[in-house]
C-alpha cells in the first residue's frame, strides 16, 4: 500500500471532474482495478484508456443476467480489446442455496441473500487482491442511499485489518443525461436493453424496465420498498 493521503484526496477531488478523479486513481495506485456493469462504467473504461493502456477491469458474472448484458459484456471487451475479469459465485454455497430455497427465493425473503452469494462475496474475493478500485456510481441513481457520494473513500466493508481498501467514484456528479451524451459523442458501446426502457440493469428476474419519467431505480428489485435499492456492493460505504 502506498501513502495516499486520503483526507487530501477528498478535499482535492471531490468537485473535480470525472477525468481529474480517474487519473488521481491511476496514477496513485498500480494494483486498482474498474468495476464493470453498465452503462457508467464503459464511460470510466473509454476515459482511462485515455489515461493508461493497462487498465484492470473485471464484472460480477451471477449467472442470471441478461443475455442482452452477456452480448453487452463482450462487446466491451472486442471494441477495446481488454480484458474483463469474470467473477462467479462459489458454486459450494450457491448450489446448496439453490437446493434449499430454489431459484426464485428472493421474491419472498428479499434479495440480500441471494445478492451476498451471487454478487458481495465474489467482489470481497477480488477487492481483497486490490488496494484500491473504481466504480460507476453517481448521486442521482438513488433516491434514498446515493447523495453522499465521495470522490474518494476508505471502503470501510471491504478493507481488512491487514489492508485498507480506497474506492474511487469518478461520476458522482454527473447525472444520466450526462453519461448518455458521452456514449453518443464517443460511441462507446452499451446494453442493448436501454433501448426497450431498461435503465438500471441488474440480473433478469430482479429487473424490469421503468415508465418515461419514473426514477432508474424503481426498477431494480421492485417488489421491494424504495429504501432498499441496494445489493449490498455499495450499501454499508452509503450509510458511513
Amino acid at each position: 500500500m502506498n501513502s495516499f493521503d486520503i483526507q487530501s484526496a477528498q478535499t482535492d477531488l471531490q468537485n473535480k471532474n470525472p477525468l481529474s478523479i480517474l487519473k488521481a486513481a491511476l496514477e496513485n495506485f498500480d494494483n486498482i482495478a474498474i468495476s464493470f456493469s453498465g452503462a457508467e462504467d464503459v464511460v470510466l473504461i473509454d476515459m482511462a484508456l485515455n489515461i493508461k493502456k493497462d487498465i484492470k477491469v473485471f464484472s460480477l458474472d451471477t449467472g442470471r443476467l441478461h443475455p442482452e448484458t452477456y452480448q453487452f459484456i463482450e462487446k466491451t471487451r472486442s471494441h477495446y480489446q481488454i480484458d474483463i475479469e469474470l467473477l462467479t459465485a462459489n458454486r459450494k454455497v450457491l448450489d446448496p442455496f439453490v437446493k434449499e430455497k430454489g431459484l426464485f427465493s428472493f421474491y419472498q425473503d428479499s434479495h440480500q441473500e441471494c445478492c451476498g452469494i451471487r454478487k458481495v462475496e465474489p467482489l470481497r474475493k477480488k477487492l481483497s487482491q486490490l488496494d484500491a478500485w473504481i466504480t460507476g456510481q453517481r448521486k442521482d441513481q438513488s433516491m434514498d442511499t446515493r447523495q453522499d457520494i465521495p470522490a474518494v473513500q476508505i471502503d470501510t466493508v471491504f478493507s481488512s485489518n491487514e489492508k485498507q481498501l480506497i474506492k474511487f467514484n469518478p461520476l458522482l456528479n454527473w447525472n444520466s443525461a450526462q453519461v448518455w451524451d458521452y456514449i453518443e459523442a464517443y460511441q462507446v458501446p452499451y446494453n442493448k436493453l436501454h433501448k426497450k426502457g431498461f435503465i438500471s440493469i441488474g440480473c433478469e428476474p430482479c429487473t424490469r424496465a421503468v415508465l418515461p419519467n419514473q426514477h432508474e431505480r424503481v426498477g431494480r428489485w421492485w417488489w421491494e420498498s424504495g429504501n432498499k435499492k441496494e445489493c449490498g456492493l455499495h450499501a454499508e460505504n452509503i450509510k458511513k
